[in-house]
């Protein structure tokens, strides 16, 4: 009886096993195993695409060769951007140019009577030429009339360029002024009040300067306005020039001291050096210009250019500012921006005739090429309509 009890128990274990295995088999998957997923914190490069040189090895041990395996397809030319358009006078100058389009349509009509002269004076009054040089530029035309030396508006037009033109005829040079000497650093000092686009002016003649050939450093001397340093950082990296600047309310001529001498270690041969342009405490600015302006002509410093950068917007205005600054500092040159977006543009013969000092640079647009050269003849042409 026991050994039958044995025996049953011993097929009982069995079958239970052969259940089990059964059941387990039936459990596993039938596809291919798992792969876990990609990390994406690793980085994987993909192999370079086949050349046709190797496409034509794999087709040719195959025994079949593709014509396109053998010459690969020709690459396409990158498309060249256009070069942007040099900025001219009368392209820019349509604002300015308009006020003067009834008068010298006039002239061209070949009278000359009271109208002409009232005509000429609203326009070069409303183009912010200013009521002294108005009255001294028709003056002498009046007279050139009157003893019949002048005899029909298109010689009083071509006679009223004549004048203009001999208004800003200036026996100092235009060209921006390098010392040259072996050994020194050339330093432009840029004025003006914030908001007449100083730093800009800079960052451009930094980009010019460069593409010139002469090796430039940035002075951020303007630690009164907080973000002046930051603006004229992003323009020496776009222009790829170095750049020294200080803290906030700091020392601006320690700055422009600093600049100059770290230029003659680093074989810099100019240094742009921004300034402060508060005018509510005129006093206080007059005595840190001078000191800048002091600082930097210490050897091996040398300051070969003290620019005025005035808004052409602001018209008359901008002529006050000027004698403000003059004041200050012996400015050898204005640069006058924004000339493109004001019908006042006559401001540049007023500033010529008033202070004497050479209009150098004017701003025909935003692009850093905008930024050219004063060319009297082309400015008059423009504003008459003579070219």
């Amino acid at each position: 009886m026991t050994a039958l009890l044995i025996a049953l128990a011993a097929v009982v274990v069995v079958v239970l096993l052969a259940a089990a295995i059964l059941i387990a088999r039936s459990r596993r998957p039938s596809g291919p195993p798992s792969v876990a997923p990609p990390d994406p914190t690793v980085s994987i490069e993909k192999p370079p695409p086949k050349t046709g040189t190797a496409r034509a090895a794999t087709t040719a041990a195959s025994g079949t060769v593709s014509p396109e395996a053998v010459a690969p397809a020709p690459v396409a030319e990158p498309e060249l951007e256009p070069e942007p358009e040099a900025p001219t006078y009368r392209s820019r100058l349509g604002s300015v140019r308009g006020i003067f389009s009834g008068a010298v349509s006039a002239l061209r009509g070949g009278r000359i009577d009271g109208a002409t002269w009232d005509s000429l004076e609203e326009a070069l009054i409303r183009a912010d030429v200013g009521v002294r040089t108005t009255d001294a530029l028709l003056a002498d035309l009046k007279a050139r009339v009157a003893s019949k030396e002048i005899g029909s508006g298109t010689d009083l037009l071509s006679a009223l360029g004549d004048e203009i033109r001999a208004l800003l005829d200036v026996a100092d040079s235009r060209q921006l002024r390098f010392a040259g000497e072996a050994g020194s650093v050339d330093v432009w000092l840029v004025v003006g009040v914030n908001g007449v686009g100083k730093t800009t002016t800079i960052g451009k003649l930094a980009r010019q300067e460069t593409t010139a050939g002469h090796s430039v450093l940035l002075a951020a001397g303007d630690t009164f306005r907080a973000a002046a340093a930051d603006q004229l950082g992003m323009w020496a990296e776009r222009s790829e020039v170095g750049i020294v600047r200080g803290a906030e309310g700091g020392d601006p001529s320690a700055i422009v001291f600093d600049a100059v001498q770290r230029a003659a270690a680093r074989g810099n041969d100019l240094v742009l050096a921004d300034t402060a342009g508060r005018l509510h405490n005129k006093l206080n600015l007059v005595e840190e210009l001078k000191k800048i302006r002091r600082i930097a002509d210490r050897d091996p410093g040398h300051v070969t250019e003290v620019l005025l950068v005035l808004d052409a917007t602001t018209g008359q205005n901008a002529l006050a500012q000027a004698k403000v600054f003059t004041d200050a500092v012996d400015v050898t040159g204005i640069v006058l921006t924004k000339l493109d977006g004001t019908a006042k543009g006559g401001i540049v013969i007023a500033v010529q005739r008033e202070l004497g000092i050479p209009v150098k640079l004017v701003g025909l647009g935003e692009g850093v090429n905008d930024l050219v050269a004063f060319d009297p003849d082309a400015f008059v042409d423009a504003l008459l309509g003579l070219d």
